[in-house]
């Protein structure tokens, strides 16, 4: 079963293929995905790497938290799944705010 790592402070300018190669030191890469911000397709510093399986993913913990890498220090740790939102709309249904103005 794979792993999914969370990777951040990455260098702007790192690659898919960057990643790819310094964690397949580490065992088997399943997938990379470097995230980019929606209007300019600017990495935004972090990555979610899929380690072939748990053992892999571990070794990559220990071999690259903290490593340096383009001038910075990276932080590789297992991923948690992302909180919750709220329901987002901002207005909060606007017939009983049109109602309370009468």
């Amino acid at each position: 079963m794979s792993t999914k790592l969370y990777v951040g402070n990455l260098p702007y300018e790192t690659t898919e293929s960057d990643l790819q190669a310094l964690f397949e030191a580490s065992g088997q890469v399943a997938s990379v995905n470097i995230v980019r911000d929606r209007a300019t397709g600017q990495a935004r510093g972090f990555a979610f790497v899929e380690m072939g399986d748990a053992a892999a993913a571990q070794q990559a913990v220990s071999d690259l938290d903290k490593h340096a890498y383009g001038g910075r220090n990276l932080t590789v740790n297992e991923a948690r799944p992302m909180a919750p939102r709220g329901n987002g709309g901002g207005f909060g249904g606007g017939r009983a705010r049109r109602e309370s103005r009468w």
